[in-house]
């Protein structure tokens, strides 16, 4: 039985969506649930699988091309795979030219392209993708190695006879310009494009200012360190740092709700919850996931759907939904090393914090200097619906509530 392979329901803020890979090729056996192909959204990478056992029967996306919401990916066959292979012999003519074509390489079109315009034998390429796949990357490569030189003199034999005596990457010339001075170019991520366009919008459209100061983080650090064991032999996670900075930003939303409003045209909106974003780096780019409900967690359960949000992060499972929405966004650039920086807003939010490395340094407390470990804090906000001292008493009521973190517990 043919059974239609889809593109998932995109919501609303998402309007199409790229085929990044496909990790199975038409007449390859697949066992039910097991994944066919990645889509690639402004938010998400979205996963789809196989819908029983079986084989693809033909593929109508191919690698790059952009797809809509329940668009037809391709087409599988359900049952033994030995069926399936007829009928992609019968009904898959396009993909039987392009085999002979290059010479029964498979190969991504973007590769393609290029072996055509280079003039190119597709079965000299060293091929590093899935299943024996010719990439882009692969015919770069090629192409600096100088091997794409020996087709070249034998097509005009005429006109390049004098150059004999040329590198033998001449053919290659526009790909390595300067010798060793090799440059790689790559496409960006429908991800990495979407964080460029939201970012610059972001600075284009508000009147951003940030505002800093410092916190001791020593308060935290003592009762992270008495209660560490004991924390996580109760709740099964560890506590770091995250959760308290999440629960100082909710008080502090609750005192200065303008902070926790948002900008939509010419109305302001004043949200009577607190939802609050987590920046998580991945290899893909950096995503924001977001904690529903801040006021009703506790620090245990804030640190294990961090924990989550992380770990589904790196591994590219993070879904459409928990990335939509949130009232206010944390950033650690800390973890990296930064002592200071100025986070970038996250659009339609009106104000993000940052957090930095912690960092002993020499204060001046009550006439002695004293080596505390300190961290600089950062919040950049929208001045348009923030007032500079609005901001400033933000920023100091997080600080006042990290140094004395009992004030979180009893909500003084």
């Amino acid at each position: 039985m043919s059974i239609e392979i889809k593109a998932p329901t995109f919501p609303e803020s998402v309007a199409d969506g790229t085929v990044a890979t496909w990790h199975k090729k038409p007449g390859e056996p697949i066992q039910r649930d097991e994944l066919l192909v990645d889509i690639e959204t402004d938010k998400v990478v979205l996963e789809v699988v196989a819908p029983a056992d079986g084989a693809l029967k033909t593929v109508h996306k191919e690698e790059g091309d952009v797809v809509l919401s329940d668009e037809v990916l391709a087409i599988f066959e359900e049952g033994a795979v030995g069926a399936a292979a007829p009928a992609e012999s019968a009904d898959a003519e396009p993909a039987a030219e392009e085999s002979a074509s290059t010479g029964d390489v498979i190969m991504s079109p973007a590769a393609r392209k290029m072996v055509d315009e280079n003039g190119i034998s597709p079965s000299d390429i060293k091929a590093t993708g899935k299943d024996g796949r010719v990439t882009k990357e692969d015919v770069v490569n090629h192409l600096k190695g100088g091997a794409s030189a020996a087709p070249a003199p034998a097509a005009e034999p005429k006109t390049e006879a004098p150059k004999a005596a040329a590198p033998a990457n001449a053919g290659s010339a526009p790909m390595v310009a300067e010798g060793e001075r090799i440059e790689k170019r790559v496409p960006m991520t429908r991800l990495r494009a979407t964080i460029a366009r939201r970012l610059v919008e972001a600075q284009q459209n508000a009147a951003m200012l940030t505002t800093y100061n410092e916190v001791n983080m020593g308060p935290v650090m003592e009762l992270r360190k008495k209660y560490k064991d004991s924390f996580e032999k109760a709740h099964g996670v560890k506590l770091g740092f995250m959760s308290f900075f999440v629960k100082a930003a909710t008080e502090a939303l609750k005192r200065f709700p303008a902070v926790n409003a948002s900008i939509d045209g010419n109305d302001m909106v004043y949200h009577g919850y607190q939802d609050i974003g987590v920046a998580v780096s991945t290899d893909r780019g950096l995503v924001v996931p977001v904690l529903r409900d801040t006021d009703s967690m506790g620090l245990a359960e804030i640190e294990s759907t961090i924990g989550d949000f992380g770990k589904r992060g790196r591994e590219g499972k993070l879904g459409i939904n928990d990335m939509q929405g949130g009232t206010f966004t944390i950033t650690n650039g800390g973890i990296f090393g930064s002592l200071m920086s100025t986070p970038i807003l996250n659009p339609p939010q009106t104000a993000i914090l940052g957090m930095h490395k912690i960092q002993e340094r020499p204060m001046a407390v009550n006439g002695e200097v004293v080596i505390q470990p300190m961290m600089y804090l950062a919040l950049s906000y929208d001045h348009r619906m923030i007032d500079g001292k609005e901001a400033v008493q933000f920023l100091v009521t997080i600080k006042e509530l990290l140094e004395d973190p009992a004030r979180l517990l009893l909500d003084i």
